[in-house]
């Protein structure tokens, strides 16, 4: 498994002063995403719709509004 792009505008290209530490989206070479975020399993985890289920080795991560919208153009339709 490898990245093999960024997907959307870099941290610094958002306004992150030092480009670290900061919320993110790859591409991976099977076609997955990879996604740099917070991680708040223990918060959300008790809010998922009946629907929706994590399996033990899921975390759910957050993202800023601002990342996933800039990444959108980047993420192809099919």
């Amino acid at each position: 498994m490898k990245i093999v792009r960024r997907v959307g505008a870099s941290p610094v290209e958002r306004g992150s002063v030092g480009g670290q530490a900061c919320p993110d989206i790859f591409e991976l070479d099977d076609g997955s995403f990879a996604v740099i975020g917070t991680d708040k399993t223990d918060i959300l985890d008790g809010s998922l719709p009946a629907d929706a289920s994590r399996g033990g080795h899921e975390r759910i991560v957050v993202i800023t509004r601002d990342t996933l919208l800039r990444a959108k153009a980047d993420i192809p339709d099919a």
